[in-house]
């Protein structure tokens, strides 16, 4: 019985240890990766957004596009997730299509009511396809023309990170190792090993979320 009570005891003091280590994580403790690129976009309201607009908010980018089979709706559906978890005004996501041609401001904005995504601080964006792909190459987040898939596209499921100065941030793995870019996919497996459209598991949107916090609060 004594060994049952130190063992709960123990495991209390662990999980008090860990709840006070994240509360004082610091911004210190984040990589910073490197300025973000300049960039003006034109959001599904027609409004032009700047890298200089924002400053002063915590946000995320993603590349995407509307007609996206695939991996698209997940990493919206995870973005969505970590929306409504921060539910912080000096929170947003720039949502950059790959796709200019079909993602007009006005596909863009019939995508975000189809999404049902009523925050202001969502902004799905467009331009010209050379610009957006020069960004991305900017970002250095992958995105190529890809005719062997339906939807014509490829890019990465990782997500970029910005601080409210415009620095890219992001943290190192268990072993030390940055990751530069935040994963916005499922997994099979909680270590986020095994991609899978239909898995459980998204561990890097957890830290994602974690680590908005922290560029949140100081």
């Amino acid at each position: 019985m004594k060994k049952q009570i130190a063992l709960a005891l123990s495991i209390v003091l662990i999980a008090l240890t860990l709840i006070w280590l994240f509360k004082n994580r610091t911004q210190d403790e984040l990589l910073k990766v490197m300025p973000v690129p300049e960039f003006e976009l034109i959001n599904q309201e027609g409004e032009i957004i700047t890298n200089e607009d924002m400053l002063g908010q915590v946000y995320v980018v993603e590349f995407f596009f509307r007609n996206c089979p695939t991996i698209c709706p997940i990493m919206n559906a995870n973005l969505q997730k970590v929306m409504y978890e921060i539910n912080d005004d000096n929170f947003s996501v720039i949502g950059i299509s790959i796709d200019p041609k079909r993602d007009s401001v006005e596909a863009l904005k019939a995508y975000k009511n189809q999404l049902k995504i009523e925050n202001p601080n969502w902004h799905f964006t467009t331009k010209d396809r050379d610009y957006i792909f020069n960004l991305s190459e900017k970002f250095k987040i992958y995105v190529e023309e890809d005719y062997s898939n339906s939807g014509g596209l490829e890019h990465s499921g990782k997500v970029a990170l910005v601080d409210k100065n415009g620095i890219i941030r992001s943290r190192f793995n268990e072993i030390g190792m940055p990751i530069l870019y935040y994963s916005a996919l499922n997994y099979e497996t909680p270590d986020g090993k095994i991609a899978d459209l239909k898995g459980e598991f998204s561990p890097e949107i957890d830290w994602l979320i974690e680590d908005i916090k922290i560029l949140l609060k100081d």
